[in-house]
């Protein structure tokens, strides 16, 4: 594609099939690293498109299109959380307790999309490289499945890559960019604390593990609030706190569980180390045994310059600068961020929020994106890939 215009021609006949293919991911999700029929249909859907797919270990997928070395790489997360969907959607999941409310399916479905037209672009003579699209497993299972991709060898010979997430703040038909940090690292608490029970009315015969819990849930935020230089943003936010079964007894065991969430990638490593150390000093004056499950997740998602104006310029080619939003940075995690640290990388947010309908949120049982995402995600990705390409041989 000397001229480099816009690729609708190869993927406006795919989206049919593409929003048909996305709907039965959807109603059948599956949980990291046991994305089996998911994987098979990938697999099944990229050879009926004349492609040669690999199988990775165990579950996910890559395949090559085009001939001689790669120039990009895009990856796509195939796996769905333990979530109950609550959208009665003709096509909502079939797995109780299982949804994909991240959008993963959308994801996988793009970079299907963009794997088939490329295909036809390669039949057509006009596809003078190589692209690599990979189908990653266990995005939603820290430290993240991008590890065994990484492991795999899947990035030995890819000089940069892209991704992208749905966004539902933003309207579907825009994406949202930035250069930099995009996401913040992320990582999963779990504290037991353990100690004698007892009455209510003696809790100086007990080690009043209830009360304990209570300060370590409220100190160590506050203690890393002192000890972090505030514009990394440490938050600490507890989703569980659980501990005994009646009014007038001290139970003898109990957990909290929670996050630790950090703007910056140098900050969370000594984040980290004070975490662990503020636990066991507020708890020690209580006499009570603490057992702790600090699980490092992933880095944030750092933005490369280069790689971010290849996609704003795949994005104006293919819909105009209106369709580009500055982004902020987002306090989730992403496990791409391991790719980025690997190769020069970034990440585009995908608005799927209707025009002037709901905003919805990620990882909740209602999220409905708004299909019409789909086309722009596929072009913008097809186009960044040709771009690719045509950037090589132009150097």
């Amino acid at each position: 594609m000397g001229s480099l215009g816009s690729v609708d021609v190869w993927t406006t006949s795919l989206l049919p099939a593409l929003i048909n293919f996305r709907r039965e991911l959807h109603r059948n999700p599956e949980l990291s690293f046991a994305e089996y029929q998911t994987t098979e249909r990938i697999l099944e859907a990229l050879r009926a498109g004349g492609l040669e797919p690999v199988k990775m270990q165990d579950t996910g997928a890559y395949v090559d299109i085009g001939e001689g070395p790669i120039r990009l790489g895009l990856r796509a997360d195939i796996d769905a959380l333990p979530v109950l969907e609550e959208t009665d959607l003709d096509y909502s999941s079939s797995i109780e307790g299982v949804a994909h409310a991240c959008g993963h399916d959308i994801h996988t479905t793009v970079m299907l999309g963009v794997a088939l037209a490329l295909a036809k672009i390669r039949d057509a003579g006009e596809l003078h490289g190589k692209i690599r699209v990979i189908f990653q497993p266990a995005e939603e299972k820290l430290p993240g499945g991008a590890l065994s991709v990484i492991e795999q060898g899947l990035l030995e010979e890819v000089p940069r890559v892209l991704a992208l997430h749905c966004d539902p703040r933003i309207d579907a038909g825009k994406i949202g960019t930035r250069i930099g940090a995009i996401t913040s690292a992320s990582d999963t608490i779990r504290i037991e604390v353990n100690g004698r029970g007892g009455h209510t009315s003696r809790p100086h015969l007990t080690e009043d593990i209830v009360f304990a819990m209570s300060q370590i849930a409220t100190q160590v935020p506050a203690v890393l609030g002192r000890k972090v230089d505030v514009r990394s943003a440490v938050s600490v936010v507890w989703g569980q706190i659980h501990a005994g079964s009646a009014p007038n007894a001290i139970p003898a065991t109990g957990y909290l569980a929670g996050t630790m969430r950090c703007l910056d990638g140098d900050i969370w490593y000594e984040a980290g180390e004070l975490l662990d150390a503020a636990v066991r000093q507020i708890a020690a004056p209580y006499g009570v045994e603490i057992k702790l499950q600090h699980t490092r997740g992933v880095p944030p998602v750092v933005n490369a310059p280069d790689e971010t104006a290849l996609i704003e310029s795949a994005a104006r080619r293919e819909f105009g600068s209106d369709a580009i939003e500055l982004t902020p940075q987002s306090m989730g995690g992403e496990d791409f961020a391991w790719m980025t640290q690997k190769v020069p990388g970034a990440m585009l947010r995908l608005g799927t929020r209707t025009p002037g309908g709901k905003t919805f949120d990620l990882h909740r049982g209602d999220y409905i994106p708004d299909e019409r995402c789909i086309e722009v995600g596929v072009r913008i990705m097809c186009a960044a890939a040709v771009q690719a390409i045509a950037e090589v041989d132009a150097d």
